[in-house]
């Protein structure tokens, strides 16, 4: 189980800093855009699927870890586990990513956190619901006994960069609770007030993906 928390932790790690930032460094949807921004977050996932993927899995997501605990693939040790070391790994990524800014003389000020100014709280919420479970539905099915796991971390990870498309100018597209807990802690602010939709949105999703994965597509038997 200790190994399966190191990957995790570096796992998660390694795609909050990346991932978040690439957006900050790249200057955003303005610069870098949103498809360089949603694909920076997709191939971390397929590099750590494929790397640490053979070890944890690669949940490096709660919200998938949870779904997964749903439908019984994890027991509630491992559960924990999980949960603890994606948190301090996306801790780390994003005080890595606020070490380089201050090394660059960057503001601080955006680290990649979430936010939906153009949305109301519902909005956001059945948003992140939304692509969450889009998200994690796949997931649960293409490591399901009836998925193809050679193809896996490729299939997951453009899925993370579809989702990205769409949600990114909407709710910034978290669909991961860590992701959107550190950058927020550092940024403080309305980052901080909006972060319960971030929390809960991606694990309602995910703990519904996991009864339609278990029930309807049969991932489970």
């Amino acid at each position: 189980m200790f190994k399966k928390g190191i990957a995790e932790f570096i796992g998660t790690c390694v795609l909050v800093l990346f991932g978040t930032g690439t957006a900050v460094f790249g200057g955003g949807v303005d610069g870098i855009g949103v498809f360089g921004i949603g694909l920076a977050f997709g191939l971390s996932l397929v590099a750590m699927a494929y790397s640490i993927g053979t070890i944890s899995g690669c949940h490096i997501n709660p919200a998938v870890s949870i779904a997964m605990f749903v439908n019984k693939r994890l027991n509630g040790k491992e559960l924990i586990c999980y949960l603890v070391a994606q948190v301090l790994g996306a801790f780390l990524g994003t005080a890595l990513l606020t070490a380089f800014l201050k090394l660059s003389n960057i503001s601080v000020d955006n680290v990649g956190q979430n936010g939906y100014a153009n949305l109301e709280s519902s909005g956001a919420f059945l948003v992140e619901a939304v692509l969450s479970f889009v998200f994690i539905l796949v997931i649960m099915v293409i490591t399901g006994k009836k998925g193809n796991a050679s193809i896996a971390g490729l299939v997951i990870g453009f899925t993370l960069l579809l989702v990205h498309l769409f949600g990114i100018p909407l709710t910034g597209s978290s669909v991961n609770p860590a992701r959107s807990l550190a950058p927020a802690v550092f940024a403080g602010g309305d980052a901080v007030s909006q972060l319960w939709v971030y929390l809960i949105a991606p694990i309602v999703g995910g703990i519904i993906a996991a009864i339609v994965g278990k029930f309807l597509l049969d991932t489970e038997k």
